[in-house]
C-alpha cells in the first residue's frame, strides 16, 4: 500500500453519469426492493414505462442513498442488462461508475461495500428522521488511498471470485434443502 495514491473519490468514480431514456419508452426498471442486503447481484427487474428515475448501465454500482436502505446494506452491481442497454430505477439510488482506464468496476463495487465507505456515507446523512439521505458531495470529496488500475483489477477479481463461491454454495444448500 506504500505506492497507493491518495485522491478524492470523484477522481476515480463517475457519480450519477448522464444517460438517456426517452419518456414513454418501455425499459427495464430496477426497484429498491430488488437490491438484497449485502448482495452483489440484483434479483430481478420489471419492464415499465420510463417517466423519471435514476439511469444506469451494466457495470455500474447502485448505492441506496436513503435511510434505512443504506444502513441495511442495499448496494449492488448492475449485471442483468443487455450490452449498451440503459435501465432506470429509484431516484434514491446513487450510481457509481468506474472511469475508463482509471478505475475498475468491480473495485468500485467492493469499495462501496467497505466499512470505511459505508461509515462515511451513513454519517453524511441529513434530513428529517426516517427520510435522511446521503450527501453526494461528501462522497465525491472523500479521500481514498487507491492502488494502480492493475491492482484494482486483481483485488476486484479476487473479491468477485469469493462472492461467486458464496453464491454457488448458497444454491447448493438450497438444492439440498429442497
Amino acid at each position: 500500500m506504500d505506492n497507493w495514491e491518495t485522491i478524492k473519490a470523484d477522481e476515480i468514480i463517475q457519480f450519477n453519469p448522464t444517460e438517456t431514456i426517452k419518456k414513454g419508452t418501455i425499459a427495464k426498471k430496477i426497484a429498491m426492493e430488488k437490491l438484497e442486503p449485502f448482495t452483489r447481484d440484483i434479483s430481478g427487474f420489471e419492464l415499465a414505462e420510463f417517466k423519471s428515475g435514476t439511469k444506469f448501465r451494466n457495470g455500474d454500482t447502485l448505492l441506496a442513498r436513503i435511510t434505512p436502505c443504506l444502513e441495511n446494506g442495499k448496494t449492488s452491481k448492475v449485471t442483468i442488462l443487455d450490452e449498451k442497454e440503459v435501465a432506470f430505477g429509484s431516484t434514491e439510488f446513487i450510481v457509481m461508475r468506474a472511469k475508463e482506464s482509471i478505475s475498475d468496476e468491480d473495485y468500485i463495487y467492493y469499495l462501496s461495500r467497505s466499512p470505511y465507505w459505508r461509515e462515511i456515507a451513513i454519517k453524511s446523512m441529513v434530513g428529517s428522521s426516517g427520510r435522511q439521505r446521503v450527501q453526494l458531495d461528501v462522497l465525491k470529496n472523500t479521500k481514498l488511498s487507491i492502488p494502480s488500475l492493475e491492482e484494482q483489477r486483481e483485488i476486484g477479481k479476487i473479491l468477485r471470485s469469493i462472492d461467486e463461491k458464496i453464491e454457488n454454495n448458497r444454491k447448493i444448500n438450497h438444492h439440498l434443502a429442497a
